[in-house]
């Protein structure tokens, strides 16, 4: 059992391989580092913010005994022929930064936003530039950070 904070993984599993990748990274991190966690799984990553919420809301009414020191969000977009796109994109990084900024959640942000297959592929393997792990890192960091802050 791991003794480091617990952290709320949230994986869109829109692009299976893509996620799997980031998921990799992700997990490596955190159990190098400690860290207890929990994945949930989503189809996409516009459903991403109302799983974080859900996690505030039963942690505000005590409905669960997990409590979440932090969140990681990992997922990907490619642009396609349509501007479906940029919707998603700004939806669902709009909605993550505005949970974090409107209840000082310590998150890393692992949500790949690309125009192509090939680079998400690339930022997303762990043997690659791994962004599931930076996006593990970021959210210790940030734990840190509030810890520091006194939060």
């Amino acid at each position: 059992m791991a003794e480091g904070p617990r952290i709320l993984v949230i994986e869109a599993r829109f692009y299976e391989d893509i996620s799997d990748n980031l998921v990799r990274g992700c997990v490596e991190e955190l159990t190098a580092r400690g860290a207890g966690f929990k994945r949930i799984l989503v189809p996409g990553i516009l459903e991403i913010p109302a799983v974080i919420r859900y996690a505030i809301r039963t942690m505000e009414f005590r409905a669960t005994d997990h409590r979440y020191a932090g969140y990681v969000v990992l997922g990907c977009a490619i642009k396609g022929e349509t501007d479906h796109y940029e919707h998603v994109c700004r939806e669902a990084m709009g909605g993550v930064n505005r949970l974090v900024l409107d209840y000082s959640l310590a998150l890393g942000n692992g949500l790949l936003t690309c125009p192509t297959r090939e680079l998400a592929l690339e930022r997303s393997r762990p043997d690659g530039k791994n962004l599931g792990g930076k996006a593990a890192r970021a959210c210790l960091r940030m734990i840190e950070v509030k810890r520091e802050m006194g939060l």
